[in-house]
């Protein structure tokens, strides 16, 4: 009797699934368990990350660019300790453009607000506009997202609902598609959130002092109109604050949080919270260039109407980000809680941290739940493709830390039908490396694969290849602290041989690297091979 096998989709992962225990990884916890935490939050790649409160759960969303599902939930008790509850985009639109891989592209700098009982989430696509979509739950079920504004180069949108019922959208502009950029602009936006009243006005140029002003996140506070907006740069740059008494402007300006004297370099871009007890605290990223950009969290203070993010060390009322802190007052204390990293793949749905390159067919990827495992079948690699850059069937997921080792065990079943089938492990950034198996005229070859430049499509180098008698393998992939990769494998589970050419890591585009399995074939068929991978294991 043949084992049942339950297919699993992107889009067939419930959205209102939460985890029955909090997960914690084995590579990094920030909450140090004494009252203090330490930052990052989360040592994983959640850019542009926004943040709100509603009674006592806090929500988070973040960029996710091409990365499908995409605009990831996440729910915490305590803004310390979070877990990853669903997706609220299954697939990217338009279907057809985004079934093929687009790095760079998507879900740029999303805003997530709570409103009349709704949670509302608008993203830019600098490619075709504002989009906005809309939950009862945070968890979901989200609704299709709804074009706002067409329109190229418009990013980073934030609404704002007033107290006399209009409501507004402050957005930047991409230079690479707009052929502007280094400004704000608001524009009236009807109350129901469906659509702009206006082409906005400019309210605030950055050209002078503060370039590439863009991410702004738009609040009101005690009669001011306030705009949370980065400038600078993802990396090097600072958290700019304006304000205002009239919606329009003008706008006054000061910078609330710089580097400073710390090592912690670019803090800016994320989302201001209120605590329950009336603390106020700052989520920002930090760009670790190969890792992506991590997720710190700062204390807030206030001072002559402006905020301080981090601490004013020397005075100047500007704040620094701080390495570690007390954890915010939230009236109770919460166990440690990390998004998933590790797979057994023996539940009934593929872990959340998972992700695919495009929008995912339905013959990918499914769990056998009888015998608890998960089962790639290879897929034809696409005709224009010149490396696995643009292959979208990849498996992927953030590393989760600075330093640590994933282990799988792989059964290899290639089809018959001589298809160069190849099934294994991968870190995919603009080059990648993979140790994999591969199916050839003479037999099963265990193959190492790497490409320095895969994003201009130069082809992949074939470092190490031999054959090996068995279809089962261990991989093993460790990431070193100064972001190197070294593979190593066993045929036996106990003794493993590392590979001699250790693999710079390089990052992704707009993202860090990410780590993951493949299966891909040469030839077109009408039943391909599969493999079958029996846990997915990070730790420290």
């Amino acid at each position: 009797m043949k084992k049942a096998i339950l297919l699993i989709l992107a889009l067939s992962i419930p959205a209102t699934t939460w985890p029955q225990k909090p997960i914690v990884s084995d590579v990094w916890v920030s909450d140090q368990g004494d009252g203090t935490y330490k930052n990052p939050i989360i040592f994983a790649d959640y850019s542009d990350p926004d943040v709100i409160r509603v009674d006592d759960d806090f929500y988070m969303t973040a960029s996710s660019f091409n990365a499908i599902p995409g605009l990831p939930i996440l729910h915490s008790k305590d803004l310390v300790n979070w877990q990853l509850i669903g997706h609220a985009l299954p697939r990217q639109f338009p279907l057809d453009h985004f079934s093929k891989v687009q790095h760079g592209k998507g879900v740029w700098a999303p805003s997530i607000r709570y409103h009349e009982g709704e949670f509302y989430i608008y993203y830019g696509d600098p490619d075709f506009g504002i989009y906005m979509l809309k939950a009862k739950e945070a968890a979901g079920p989200w609704s299709q997202p709804h074009l706002v504004k067409e329109g190229k180069g418009l990013i980073d949108p934030s609404p704002l609902w007033d107290e006399d019922g209009r409501a507004y959208l402050v957005h930047a502009y991409a230079g690479s598609r707009a052929g502007i950029k280094s400004i704000l602009v608001l524009a009236e936006m009807h109350p129901d959130g469906t659509h702009l009243l206006n082409e906005g006005k400019m309210i605030f140029d950055g050209h002078a002092a503060h370039e590439t002003i863009e991410g702004p996140k738009f609040y009101k506070h005690n009669g001011y109109y306030y705009i949370f907006a980065p400038a600078g740069g993802v990396t090097f740059g600072w958290q700019e604050v304006l304000r205002s008494k009239n919606i329009y402007g003008p706008y006054e300006h000061k910078t609330v949080m710089h580097q400073g004297n710390t090592d912690i370099n670019g803090p800016h871009q994320g989302g201001w919270v209120q605590t329950q007890s009336g603390e106020h605290w700052f989520i920002h990223f930090q760009d670790r260039i190969e890792y992506g950009r991590i997720t710190h969290l700062n204390p807030m203070t206030w001072n002559n109407g402006w905020p301080i993010i981090g601490k004013d060390m020397n005075g100047d009322g500007i704040g620094e980000p701080v390495r570690a802190y007390r954890k915010p007052n939230v009236g109770a204390i919460h166990p440690s809680a990390t998004p998933a990293d590790s797979d057994e793949f023996d539940n009934l749905e593929l872990g959340l941290q998972w992700q695919w390159q495009a929008n995912p067919k339905n013959t990918w990827v499914f769990l056998d739940t009888g015998a608890k495992r998960l089962r790639l079948f290879s897929d034809k690699f696409p005709d224009d493709a010149t490396n696995y850059y643009e292959v979208p069937n990849l498996l992927l997921q953030k590393m989760p830390g600075e330093s640590f080792t994933v282990d799988t065990k792989m059964i290899f079943s290639p089809s018959d039908k001589n298809l160069n089938e190849r099934a294994g492990i991968i870190i995919m950034g603009r080059g990648y490396a993979s140790l994999a198996l591969e199916d050839r005229e003479d037999g099963i070859y265990l193959v190492y694969n790497t490409s320095d430049d895969a994003q201009h499509g130069n082809p992949e180098k074939a470092i190490f290849a031999k054959k090996i008698n068995s279809n089962t393998i261990y991989f093993r992939l460790s990431v070193t602290a100064d972001a190197m990769a070294e593979f190593s494998y066993s045929e036996n589970g106990k003794s493993f041989k590392g590979l001699d050419t250790p693999f710079k890591i390089q990052r992704g585009y707009w993202i860090g690297a990410k780590i993951g399995l493949f299966n891909v074939r040469q030839k077109t068929t009408n039943d391909s091979g599969f493999a079958d991978f029996e846990y997915f294991r990070l730790r420290k």
